[in-house]
């Protein structure tokens, strides 16, 4: 069975690998991993993702948004009524996925088994309008717990694009909306307010949990790119250590705000380290140089790798942190906090679909 995998984010490199390696040993190496650069600087990952030994191959991926394409624009423009939008979203439907395909670095026909992160991104439609099937994987831990998106971005006449998209592939609609998605893998199907019949449950701890050291080493030799450092860190820390979780949130002028403010609410409790998302472009370093700021391209999920790192409180905005077993404290600020910097509606989305739904 060749299988292949399409990551947008280090995180997804990380439950491929923990995927492949809960593999038996010689069922590894056969599978293919794609890397789009879409949204995502994966720096020498592919190098080291080679070398590894998990992949048959690595591939880079020059996947274009729908803003790449200028003449694309006139159909994402709102026409005043569902009728106009719906064949404006049918055309460009049509048209993105013909514009995509002399990009795409592979041909998926010749795949048993096509995984993709994060669908929603041009690969998604591009597989769907190509009529190739393919099995969904949840962008982020838990990421449908706070609001199931693909019902957000369609919460208008929902019933009508869904069949659209699913049995017309007409449209296309993420997450498992879509014709030719065999079904979505998620952590927790319980933590989703979402009864659909394809979310197939996949837990991360429970694949994190059964590795052996010898897949623990090869994770750690992918992902962490400086080890003297991380040494310099496990030796030096202590049993006080406050670890804030950044995030892509609002301007950068308004992120460092909120970073800061969060820091301040905490750094009389603790030691503070700063671990900065992926595609957080904020510079860290630069604004914070006062603290340990780790590597943007390490999985938060490293850290529970180790049995020697401990500590007394992870922080977040709205990170989900179900795999987090290396704090004796976890703290989610969630939307109140959020109000503060940014109108509430921005991002209560669950709320929104409630009440959308409720007037129907």
């Amino acid at each position: 069975m060749k299988s292949i995998y399409v990551c947008h984010t280090y995180y997804h490199v990380f439950v491929t690998m923990l995927k492949e390696l809960n593999k038996p040993e010689d069922q590894r190496g056969m599978a293919t991993l794609v890397l789009s650069k879409m949204s995502n600087d994966f720096e020498d990952l592919k190098g080291r993702a080679e070398k590894s030994g998990v992949f048959e191959s690595v591939i880079e991926f020059d996947e274009k948004r729908d803003t790449f394409f200028p003449e694309l624009a006139k159909y994402r423009t709102d026409k005043g009524n569902i009728v106009l939008n719906m064949i404006n979203r049918i055309i460009f439907t049509k048209k993105f996925a013909r514009l995509e395909a002399p990009f795409v670095p592979v041909d998926f026909r010749e795949y048993d088994d096509i995984y993709v992160y994060c669908d929603i991104d041009p690969i998604g439609l591009y597989l769907n309008q190509n009529r190739i099937r393919y099995h969904a994987m949840e962008d982020g831990l838990d990421t449908l717990k706070p609001c199931v998106q693909a019902i957000y971005d369609n919460r208008s006449h929902f019933a009508l694009k869904k069949f659209f998209s699913m049995n017309l592939n007409l449209i296309f609609i993420r997450d498992g909306y879509s014709k030719y998605c065999i079904d979505m893998e998620v952590n927790d199907k319980s933590v989703i307010d979402d009864d659909f019949y394809k979310y197939k449950e996949v837990s991360r701890r429970a694949l994190k949990d059964a590795l052996g050291d010898k897949e623990r080493d090869i994770l750690v030799s992918t992902f962490i790119k400086d080890m003297d450092s991380f040494r310099r860190f496990m030796e030096g820390s202590g049993d006080d250590g406050i670890l804030i979780l950044t995030e892509p949130l609002c301007t950068l002028d308004i992120r460092e705000k909120i970073f800061r403010e969060i820091i301040d609410m905490y750094k009389n409790e603790g030691t503070i380290f700063i671990k900065p998302h992926p595609r957080d472009t904020l510079d860290y370093n630069e604004k914070f140089g006062d603290y340990w700021v780790f590597d943007r391209t390490l999985p938060m999920e490293m850290f529970g790798l180790f049995n020697g790192i401990k500590f007394k409180k992870v922080v977040g905005v709205y990170t989900q942190m179900g795999m987090i077993d290396f704090a004796e404290e976890k703290v989610m600020l969630g939307d109140d906090f959020m109000d503060n910097y940014e109108a509430p509606e921005i991002h209560r989305k669950a709320e929104t679909v409630k009440a959308e739904f409720r007037k129907v």
